[in-house]
């Protein structure tokens, strides 16, 4: 069993809300690349169906059928949330097994939340 690193924690915390000044240009790349990634209904699908399972991940065995697409083409969209940081991939054998990273809905949402 192969595990890739967790991002460190400064990406799920990369940034404030957008209302608490301007970000960096780094910041501003990653928060563009995840929004960029969730800009496919497919994608976002992915993600609450792993979202939604008992042990917080998926099989990519699992996300073909919900989906209604060919494994290559849900392999595609995996490949593209794990490259985003939306989500860790661990092989398994020939499967690949597919986690949220711990907190980074939650940072995604706090950036658009505004602080009153």
């Amino acid at each position: 069993m192969t595990a890739l690193p967790v991002l460190p924690s400064a990406a799920v915390a990369c940034c404030s809300p957008m209302t608490a000044g301007v970000l960096e240009d780094d910041q501003a790349e990653a928060l563009a690349r995840m929004f960029k990634a969730l800009g496919d209904p497919h994608r976002v699908k992915l993600l609450s169906i792993i979202a939604a399972a008992d042990d917080k991940e998926a099989c990519v065995c699992d996300l073909t059928e919900p989906v209604g697409l060919s494994q290559p083409t849900v392999s595609h969209h995996m490949k593209l949330l794990v490259e985003a940081g939306l989500v860790t991939r661990e092989q398994r054998g020939r499967w690949a097994y597919f986690s949220i990273v711990p907190g980074i809905l939650d940072s995604l949402a706090a950036t658009l939340a505004s602080r009153s």
